[in-house]
């Protein structure tokens, strides 16, 4: 996806300088906002076709930003961050990021999750003519990527879709979180596998009558997730 514009919002001049540099010979159009405030300034006249965040701004954070984001669109979201906790990391992913790079990084390992994440987001929009798959109430359709379950509709972030379809589309199939990385999100290599384990814990929370004796969305232990229907 050449051309694609990328909004980098970082508040260290270097690190900005050096992301910004590597994506551009990646052939990409570049944008850096110094803090959250402007960022939303920026976001509010125009969205870009990829985020690269640092989760701790001035002003504004990264974690508040995405929220703001994810209201109104499903860009993708690669959040920066120095903290290696995974609360950190789990509270970027569910807040709706798409992937997140812990400080320091190698710039090339981000050039190369931006250009997967971007791949996986441009075969998300194209259009499918598959017809919906139905579950007792749950119903969903790729070709308006809509999820409902009886008359109420279910709101989900692009890769949370992704999944979901992905495993409907082959009921009782185990896919391990290696292969759903590689399907979803384009990219095994230098995700962290937990991602797998937020984004299938998010989708029980929004389809599964009881997220915590699941129905659907069922774990296989030791080896990843199926779809039961």
């Amino acid at each position: 996806m050449n051309n694609a514009q990328i909004l980098i919002v970082e508040d260290e001049p270097s690190i900005a300088e050096v992301v910004s540099l590597y994506l551009r010979r990646g052939g990409y159009s570049v944008e850096v906002a110094t803090d959250g405030q402007v960022a939303l300034e920026i976001l509010d006249e125009n969205m870009p076709d990829l985020i690269v965040m640092d989760l701790m701004l001035p002003g504004v954070d990264g974690l508040s930003i995405t929220r703001w984001i994810r209201d109104r669109s499903d860009v993708p979201i690669i959040m920066l961050t120095a903290r290696r906790e995974e609360t950190d990391r789990i509270a970027g992913l569910e807040m709706g990021a798409d992937d997140y790079v812990v400080k320091p990084f190698s710039p090339q390992e981000l050039v190369s999750r931006v250009r997967a994440v971007l791949r996986r987001s441009k075969g998300s929009s194209e259009i499918t003519t598959e017809p919906p798959i139905t579950f007792d109430r749950l119903c969903i359709d790729p070709r308006t990527r809509l999820v409902s379950i009886g008359e109420q509709e279910i709101s989900l972030t692009a890769r949370e879709f992704d999944m979901l379809w992905l495993l409907a589309r082959h009921p009782r199939q185990v896919f391990t979180r290696d292969q759903l990385l590689e399907k979803v999100w384009g990219i095994s290599e230098y995700i962290d596998p937990g991602t797998v384990t937020v984004h299938v814990r998010r989708l029980r929370e929004k389809i599964e009558v009881d997220p915590s004796n699941p129905s659907h969305l069922v774990t296989v232990w030791g080896v990843g997730y199926k779809f039961e229907p």
